[in-house]
């Protein structure tokens, strides 16, 4: 197996090998470029953003500035929209659904270290490059969520459709769909019915 397979697929892996140095810094040269291009450019946009996140919807917007770990294992739904300072850790999948609202300072982390600072610690492999021990858990955020500013979705949590995260949480675990959820750990509050409608 090996390091990317062992990266998708949860397991302990080494970030410093293979092509993983090669697709992180494409990533980021491509997620700084994008920050770069002015908003009235919006083909050079939408082409850089192609080449960083190939499986990308229709009208997807990214505001900008954003930073990928690696792009091309993250999904995002048609007509999806993040505001200033999206960052996404993708080393393990992200999926994004449709019509996903996500305010400034939104951040989505697949990455992990161990807990066991001796399994966590930088250290120097026979080459001489010194590396660490990672892992990742994929990120699922259903079709028409809305993550409010500043909310941080760690590894392993799925959101469930129609689901509203309120400004600051820190979501650990999953939360089902179609609820108000929000706090530090990230719990349910309540669920969204038709009283929370606002159009006659």
């Amino acid at each position: 197996m090996t390091e990317k397979e062992k990266m998708l697929a949860g397991q302990l892996y080494d970030p410093s090998a293979e092509d993983l140095p090669a697709l992180r810094g494409k990533a980021h040269d491509l997620s700084r470029q994008y920050n770069q291009v002015p908003e009235s450019c919006e083909e050079e946009r939408k082409a850089i953003l192609r080449e960083l996140i190939p499986d990308c919807g229709e009208g997807v917007y990214l505001q900008g500035p954003i930073q990928f770990d690696y792009g091309c294992f993250t999904s995002i739904g048609e007509g999806s929209y993040a505001n200033f300072n999206f960052t996404v850790l993708d080393c393990a999948p992200v999926r994004i659904g449709r019509h996903v609202f996500m305010g400034p300072n939104v951040s989505l982390y697949t990455a992990i270290h161990p807990l066991v600072w001796q399994e966590r610690d930088f250290y120097t492999k026979a080459d001489g490059t010194v590396t660490d021990r990672e892992y990742a858990r994929e990120i699922v955020i259903g079709d028409h969520c809305w993550l409010a500013g500043g909310v941080t979705v760690c590894g392993g949590v799925h959101i469930g459709e129609g689901s509203v995260i309120g400004a600051g949480s820190v979501v650990t675990r999953d939360i089902p769909a179609g609820v108000f959820a929000a706090g530090v750990p990230c719990r349910v509050i309540r669920p969204i019915t038709d009283a929370d409608r606002m159009l006659p």
